[in-house]
C-alpha cells in the first residue's frame, strides 16, 4: 500500500490499538475480533518475540491494515516490513529509521514532544508524527498549541490515551488519528478475552461513528 493510501486509512479508522502480542497464538483471532467491532487498523509492538511473526499472520487477514511500533532501529523496520507491515512507528525520532522507511516508500510515524522535534521530523519529510507520550507532556493542551504553529501537521497520539479522553483528542483538527492500547492489553489477550476484545473495539468504533454523524 503506498504511503498516502496508508495514512487516508489511519484516518478513517481514526483508532489504532497499540498491540504486545504475547503469543504468535493470538494473532489471528485478535484480528479478527478488532475487525468484528468496527476496528481495522493494528500496530503491533516490537516488545515482544511474538511480533514479528505476529504481523505476518495479521497482514494476511483481508481488511486490516497492519503497522509495527516501538521500532527503534533500521534492522527492525526492514523485518517488519518483510513481514507484511504497512507502516512503522517510533517511540522517538530515529532518523536512520525515518531515513530508510522513506526511501523504501514506507509509511513512519516517529514518535516527538518538543517543537524542536517537530521541525527535525518535518525537515527530514516526515508528513504524520506521533506525539508520545502524550497524556505526560501536556496532552490535548500541547497539541492545540503545536497546532496553532504547525496547523498542517498531523498527528497521531499515544500514551495514556484511553476510551475516557479518545473524543477529546479526536476533536482537534490536527490530530489524524489515536493509538491506545487499552483495546487489547496482554493480559486480555493471554486469557483469550477475544470477545471483550471486540466489545471495546465495538464501543470504541461507535464512538468515532457518532462523532463523525455529528460533524455532519
Amino acid at each position: 500500500m503506498k504511503k498516502n493510501d496508508v495514512f487516508d486509512a489511519l484516518r478513517a479508522c481514526r483508532i489504532v490499538p497499540v498491540v504486545k502480542l504475547p503469543n504468535v497464538e493470538s494473532a489471528e483471532r485478535l484480528g479478527h475480533a478488532l475487525l468484528a467491532g468496527g476496528i481495522t487498523c493494528i500496530e503491533v509492538t516490537f516488545r515482544s518475540a511474538a511480533a514479528e511473526e505476529g504481523i505476518r499472520i495479521l497482514s494476511r487477514i483481508p481488511g486490516l491494515l497492519v503497522g509495527a511500533g516501538t521500532i527503534r532501529s533500521v534492522e527492525q523496520a526492514r523485518t517488519a516490513q518483510r513481514a507484511g507491515a504497512s507502516f512503522v512507528v517510533s517511540p522517538a525520532l530515529r532518523e536512520d529509521v525515518v531515513r530508510y522507511a522513506l526511501g523504501e516508500g514506507l509509511a513512519v510515524s516517529p514518535g516527538v514532544c518538543t517543537p524542536t522535534e517537530v521541525e527535525r521530523a518535518l525537515d527530514l519529510g516526515v508528513e504524520v508524527l506521533k506525539f508520545f507520550p502524550a497524556e505526560s507532556f501536556g496532552g490535548i493542551g500541547t497539541l492545540k498549541a503545536l497546532g496553532a504553529v504547525y496547523p498542517g501537521v498531523p498527528f497521531m497520539p499515544t500514551g495514556g490515551v484511553n476510551a475516557k479522553n479518545l473524543m477529546s483528542y479526536l476533536a482537534l483538527d490536527n490530530v489524524l488519528c489515536c493509538g491506545g492500547s487499552w483495546l487489547a492489553e496482554p493480559r486480555a489477550l493471554s486469557e483469550q478475552r477475544f470477545d471483550e476484545i471486540e466489545r471495546l473495539a465495538r464501543e470504541a468504533s461507535q464512538l468515532v461513528g457518532s462523532q463523525g454523524r455529528t460533524a455532519h
